[in-house]
């Protein structure tokens, strides 16, 4: 499934795309209600790729009464767990022979470099799908230890119908985090794409249907936050929305519950993640190779990005030496030329605000540097005071901020120095030190000497304001999709005297 095409066959397939921006609502695409469209655009060129439906409220009620319809019925809740694990593995394969559309889609809407598309996103999301769907008949219901004159049964069962809101940074792989869990659980979705990158998600609405998966089940509503967002988060109807998001955003969620009926609500917001380098650290090349990684793959639009190097004074230099070597190795350019690593931001609005990171952080001390108003090379910001905007706020772009400690001490509390609490990475020689500073370092996922975030069998989210209320991945993501119910049977032999009346 890595099987890289060359520019020109990429390009091919971009020129021949029949792109659909229709809202998918009950089986069958769309337009909103009102007829009102918004264009989708290439980032890394500017041109129009499709008008998008742009939906509102009465798009929200439509497909929230359609989902609930699908979900009361029980045409996908009652199905045998085999019966639904057969159709999303058909879904997974239906991607894995569209994969170099998909890529393509994900790539011209996002600016994303089809390198990362082809090899990381499409497949990743394709695994996570399949990871789902056989999870599906290998989850039990329990009983209690309780006395022989009772059964006490703990079943799950699916929590209805659910909003699943996606963000434009990785739109294919966060609907795979989200619908995998939900859809094997027996729910009905109704995903809100964000509105920069709607169409991979419409194209897999459609390639769901041709697995199997019954109409209103899997339901798109496009359009903005404000006009299609909001109407989901505060629908009395839907009884759970996963997002996925700035915290800002994600803040507006829980008002909606609050506001409506109290809907369970799963976060998973920004982070400010640190990579923290001790002098012990055995492999500099390593090191600075991962660091790179992490801080310049999909151009920093990562909300788990190694936004902030932690170094120890006594090894910086060298570092910083063998980090602008491996940065030679990003060059940046037109996203569908596999050669190229580094693809456009997704639009021009956030190409300015990264900007303005940059221009408030003067001289770079590597990298740096502009193009066409949409593209930002990998730049290193040296000597970045923990109090500034550069070390605590999130940029989401590819910014790397620098400052250095002198001992393990230091390094944890400057880990620690930021509102978020998503991801970290400790590079050490010591197991010792490993284990202090994963242990001590108040965030979600922790890798050593590594960058990354686990696979899809490792949950994922955050601490602080990073996360709230549940965690994508792993078997522990199907917990926020289902409700807890006990059922208690009385088997005793007790009996009514009729006497005693």
């Amino acid at each position: 499934m890595h099987d890289l095409l060359t520019a020109a066959e990429y390009r091919a397939i971009a020129e021949t795309l029949t792109v659909s921006g229709n809202a998918f609502i009950d089986g069958a695409f769309r337009p909103a209600a009102s007829g009102k469209t918004f264009p989708t655009v290439n980032p890394a060129t500017g041109k129009t790729l499709a008008e998008v439906a742009a939906c509102d409220a009465a798009d929200v009620d439509f497909a929230v009464a359609k989902a609930k319809e699908a979900f009361e019925d029980g045409r996908w809740r009652q199905l045998a767990p085999g019966e639904r694990k057969a159709v999303l593995l058909k879904l997974a394969k239906l991607m894995e022979e569209n994969r170099h559309e998909l890529a393509v889609l994900e790539s011209l809407d996002s600016g994303k470099p089809i390198r990362e598309c082809q090899t990381v996103d499409v497949p990743d999301t394709i695994h996570t799908i399949r990871w789902h769907a056989e999870l599906i008949d290998k989850i039990y219901d329990s009983t209690a230890p309780v006395a022989a004159t009772a059964l006490a049964l703990v079943v799950r069962e699916p929590i209805g119908v659910v909003g699943l809101v996606l963000p434009w940074n990785f739109p294919l792989l966060m609907l795979a985090w989200k619908i995998g869990p939900a859809l094997a659980s027996g729910c009905s979705v109704i995903v809100k794409p964000a509105e920069q990158t709607s169409l991979s998600t419409l194209r897999v609405a459609e390639l769901a249907i041709e697995a199997g998966v019954p109409a209103g089940i899997f339901n798109v509503v496009t359009g903005t936050g404000k006009d299609a967002g909001e109407p989901l988060g505060l629908h009395d109807d839907v009884a759970m929305v996963s997002f996925t998001g700035s915290t800002a955003t994600g803040r507006r969620f829980l008002r909606y519950a609050a506001d409506s009926n109290l809907k369970r609500v799963v976060l998973e917001c920004g982070g400010k993640n640190p990579a923290v380098v001790l002098a012990d650290a055995e492999d500099l090349d390593l090191v600075a190779e991962q660091v790179v990684n992490g801080a310049f793959w999909n151009m920093g639009e990562n909300c788990s990005a190694t936004s902030r190097l932690i170094v120890q004074a006594s090894v910086k230099d060298e570092l910083m030496q063998r980090i602008a070597a491996y940065m030679r190795e990003w060059r940046m350019g037109d996203p569908l030329d596999p050669e190229n690593r580094v693809g456009a931001l997704v639009s021009t609005a956030h190409f300015e605000k990264v900007k303005s990171y940059l221009d408030e952080a003067g001289k770079p001390a590597l990298g740096g540097g502009t193009a066409g108003g949409i593209f930002v090379a990998p730049t290193v910001v040296d000597n970045v005071a923990p109090g500034s905007r550069l070390f605590q706020e999130e940029v989401f772009g590819p910014v790397l901020a620098v400052t250095t400690f002198e001992t393990a001490a230091q390094a944890i509390a400057l880990a620690n120095d930021t509102p978020y609490g998503l991801a970290a990475s400790v590079f050490t020689g010591s197991l010792r030190n490993a284990i202090r500073l994963s242990r001590e370092i108040r965030a979600g996922v922790v890798t050593v000497n590594c960058f990354g975030e686990g696979d899809v069998t490792t949950p994922f989210g955050g601490y602080k304001e990073s996360g709230f209320g549940g965690r994508d991945k792993s078997i522990f993501a199907h917990d926020q999709y289902t409700e807890l119910k006990t059922i208690w049977i009385d088997v005793s032999d007790r009996s009514i005297d009729e006497t005693v009346r």
